[in-house]
């Protein structure tokens, strides 16, 4: 039996196990529970998020106000504070200055339920 060094063991375990990544394919949009994208992406026009953010799908939404929201499902954070998942992201759609003090996003009025499929549909957005 041949015995190889660690490090060069170590690295041929590595490669063996990073040969079955693909780094081509798409990743999938987080799920949530009760949320639906396509009314989400409805709620969005409605509540004009567009106003202040650019969100690609949704009619008018070329704000620059408000950070570009394409891409929103690869974000780790929210905010630059909380990490983007979905409890997290529908309490910020709910009511954004009681989680962060001063922030310049309002309280549009955005439900509970509301802020589910909004959020189903920012998942989308990768």
């Amino acid at each position: 039996m041949r015995v190889f060094p660690l490090p060069i063991a170590v690295a041929a375990v590595l490669c063996a196990a990073l040969a079955g990544c693909d780094n081509r394919a798409e990743p999938v949009p987080l799920a949530v529970a009760g949320g639906d994208a396509a009314l989400g992406k409805r709620l969005m026009e409605q509540y004009q998020c567009g106003a202040c953010h650019a969100i690609p799908g949704v009619g008018a939404a070329t704000g620059s106000a408000g950070p570009p929201l394409d891409k929103f499902g690869r974000r780790s954070y929210i905010a630059g504070r909380f990490p983007n998942l979905p409890g997290p992201l529908a309490d910020w759609l709910v009511d954004p200055p009681a989680m962060k003090p001063g922030t310049t996003m309002p309280d549009a009025g955005v439900s509970t339920a509301e802020a589910r499929h909004m959020a189903a549909y920012l998942y989308t957005l990768r």
